[in-house]
């Protein structure tokens, strides 16, 4: 017997909610473990490194796409742009560069990023409408 109009028989797998993540956390676990490289050979310390990288960012980006409408506007963007920094303070990091200077760099994108998510949300909130009043 079909199923009703208003009842969905299944729940759809779009490639949209998991194209985005995957791409990103493979994109960045293949970079996290060639930072460290430096030409050199490839161990299997720098793949898990890689694969455990990647998928902490995929399943960041993933929970913060799929539930993050729920959070308020303002911890929403600075979810974000922790995400953000902290990811790029880490990449940083691997290249031997100083603690200061990632974490400075981590701090300076997340700001930017919290910035610029803020203004994302708030400019795109669904604003509900004040009912019209009509005078007879």
């Amino acid at each position: 017997m079909a199923a009703h109009a208003a009842v969905p028989a299944r729940r759809h797998l779009s490639t949209h909610s998991f194209g985005l993540p995957v791409t990103l956390g493979l994109a960045y676990g293949i970079y996290a473990a060639a930072i460290p490289r430096e030409g050199g050979v490839l161990t299997w310390g720098l793949v898990l490194l890689g694969v455990v990288s990647g998928l902490v960012l995929a399943g960041s980006v993933y929970a913060l796409r799929r539930w993050g409408h729920v959070i308020p506007r303002e911890p929403h963007a600075a979810a974000w742009g922790a995400l953000a920094g902290i990811a790029i303070g880490f990449l940083y990091s691997l290249s031997d560069a100083s603690i200061w200077s990632a974490t400075v760099l981590g701090l300076v994108v997340g700001a930017c990023v919290t910035l610029a998510a803020f203004y994302l949300l708030y400019t795109h909130e669904n604003v509900p409408r004040r009912p019209v009043r009509r005078t007879p």
